[in-house]
């Protein structure tokens, strides 16, 4: 798998301009369109990702969610509720990045 990360280290620095709108749309869709909090926000982001077969995002949506107070329970059951929507291969490919991320 490439590694996004560094892809994305490497558009921002060549496309600055547009890294920032980019961000900028981010925070305001995360901050102002709506009530739901900080944490719910990084399960549905988990659930967007690992549905999506974004495995790198859900990474990151990962640590997001635990640094905004989300348990692992509570990671863990998102990532189940994918299973009558999306498919036990789909549930088992995201739930190999969040063992990772945990080391459990």
């Amino acid at each position: 798998m490439k590694n996004t990360h560094e892809l994305y280290t490497r558009f921002k620095e060549e496309f600055p301009e547009v890294n920032s709108k980019y961000e900028e749309l981010g925070r305001l869709i995360h901050e102002d369109c709506g009530p739901v909090g900080k944490k719910e926000r990084w399960l549905i982001k988990i659930a967007i990702s690992a549905s999506s077969s974004h495995m790198r995002a859900l990474e990151t949506h990962i640590r997001k969610a635990t640094d905004a107070g989300a348990s692992q329970e509570e990671i863990k059951q998102t990532l189940l509720l994918l299973i009558p929507t999306v498919g036990f291969p789909t549930f088992m490919e995201a739930y190999s990045v969040y063992k990772q991320v945990f080391k459990n």
